[in-house]
């Protein structure tokens, strides 16, 4: 595996790496220093739960081509874990309209987010960042969404798997492991399948994550 050297930014003493390097330089890491089983019973890694109480957007949204994405979505596939905010990735085509709909729901605008998108707060004060989907594959993941324990659509594995992988922030190589040591072997074969398509050149970097999952889990390498 190739560890890419991070390019200097111009700011003293710090980095600034692409998701690829960055990803390539933890997992090269993790690799070096990963322990074999999660120190958890297999009833609790199996358990899938919806303990945190979201904003409900189905009667809000009822037109509109959107999904729970981020850590939210991850319940669907890991033990739920706690996260500060609701993140949706809403189509193109309909950005506008959530956003004038979330607006006359009570919604407050806050700031644009770092990627394409805006957050808004609902008028219990929850965090809500909206994701514009520009990605190849959005229609064909509109088409084929799963539902988290409390009946919110999300993105399927495959998409959420996707989306982790382009941002690559430590929580979310975090949760691809850890979905991916869960996954069944037809999810994984789903996953290879969308990676293989549409990022091709990190289809290394997949291997390596199920591979450290499925010890995690202890599963054992395929």
């Amino acid at each position: 595996m190739t560890t890419h050297v991070p390019v200097q930014s111009h700011h003293a003493g710090s980095v600034r790496t692409t998701p690829r390097e960055r990803r390539r330089l933890l997992l090269d890491m993790a690799v070096r220093r990963h322990q074999v089983g999660t120190g958890s019973a297999r009833a609790f890694v199996s358990r899938r739960t919806a303990i945190q109480e979201w904003p409900d957007l189905r009667a809000v949204l009822t037109n509109a081509r959107w999904a729970v994405a981020g850590g939210v979505a991850t319940r669907a596939f890991m033990p739920e874990r706690m996260t500060q905010d609701l993140e949706i990735v809403v189509h193109p085509d309909d950005m506008e309209s959530v956003v004038a709909l979330l607006a006359a729901a009570g919604f407050v605008a806050g700031e644009a987010l770092a990627v394409p998108g805006r957050t808004l707060r609902s008028p219990d004060g929850i965090e809500v960042d909206v994701l514009e989907g520009r990605f190849p594959w959005i229609d064909e993941a509109f088409g084929a969404l799963a539902t988290d324990p409390s009946g919110l659509p999300v993105l399927d594995l495959p998409y959420l798997i996707l989306m982790k992988l382009a941002a690559s922030r430590t929580i979310d190589l975090g949760d691809i492991t850890r979905m991916l040591g869960l996954a069944s072997d037809g999810q994984l074969d789903a996953v290879r399948h969308a990676v293989g398509r549409f990022m091709p050149d990190d289809a290394g970097d997949l291997e390596t994550m199920i591979c450290l999952g499925r010890e995690e889990m202890g599963l054992g390498g395929d």
